[in-house]
């Protein structure tokens, strides 16, 4: 089946790269497509919802889904991640750890039927969860083949004590470079600090975000409109006085 990016309601932020809102939590799922592969950042919020993600992605790219990318243990980010079977996953370090503690599968089933998610559907999800294959602890350069590669980098804690971007450099002259920030940057809402979150390491993953990114890179938050780097950096500030951080 051949569909566009936009009749898909995908927005395509450069050649082979673009990212969807999805419904209810209005969280970001990417795709970046390579040669005879696609990496998908993000899997959605339920078992359901990762199964229309990657079929989705499958169609644009015109092959299926090899990799994706979990960019925090949230969720409406990761409860999608069954549905991708036969893809290789990566997470930041010690993401197969939460995944695998019985009471953080059980916060992270709670937190969901909290937010609205189905009961059903969380439980299902929680049942389903899969570890990563592949556990980033500093920076992993991932090779799409066709010369495309993408880095994932480890710049946590911060939201999470388990945060990865993934920057996705141009492929064509005037294509941007793409990060995908999960929710250390958030658009459409305050940055949520749950329990899990360490603050005061906050500012400084910022930080490394924007030098790994530069000025000139487009950012994709967890949730909300794609932003530039000054957006970036006017929430790293707002951050570092919300929680008394200090340069």
């Amino acid at each position: 089946m051949t569909v566009t990016w936009e009749e898909l309601r995908w927005e395509r932020l450069a050649t082979g790269v673009g990212r969807c809102r999805l419904p209810v939590w209005d969280c970001t799922a990417g795709l970046v497509v390579g040669r005879d592969t696609a990496l998908v950042v993000d899997a959605g919020s339920s078992l359901g919802e990762g199964a229309r993600l990657r079929t989705q992605a499958q169609w644009l790219a015109g092959h299926r889904v090899t990799h994706l990318a979990l960019t925090h243990p949230h969720f409406d980010h990761v409860f999608g991640a069954a549905a991708f079977a036969g893809a290789e996953i990566f997470g930041a370090v010690g993401l197969d750890t939460v995944f695998a503690q019985r009471h953080a599968r059980e916060e992270l089933r709670a937190d969901a039927v909290r937010n609205g998610l189905d009961p059903a559907s969380a439980e299902e999800a929680v049942d389903a969860l899969v570890h990563p294959h592949h556990q980033v602890s500093g920076e992993w350069t991932l090779d799409l083949g066709g010369g495309r590669q993408v880095l994932l980098a480890n710049v946590g804690p911060a939201h999470t004590a388990h945060d990865l971007v993934v920057l996705v450099p141009g492929e064509l002259p005037g294509d941007r470079e793409v990060v995908f920030c999960g929710d250390l940057v958030e658009e459409s809402g305050e940055p949520q600090a749950g329990p899990d979150a360490v603050p005061s390491h906050w500012p400084a993953a910022l930080d490394r975000l924007l030098d790994l990114g530069g000025e000139d890179a487009l950012y994709v938050p967890g949730h909300g409109a794609v932003v530039d780097a000054a957006f970036v950096r006017r929430q790293r500030d707002a951050l570092a006085a919300r929680f008394g951080v200090s340069r």
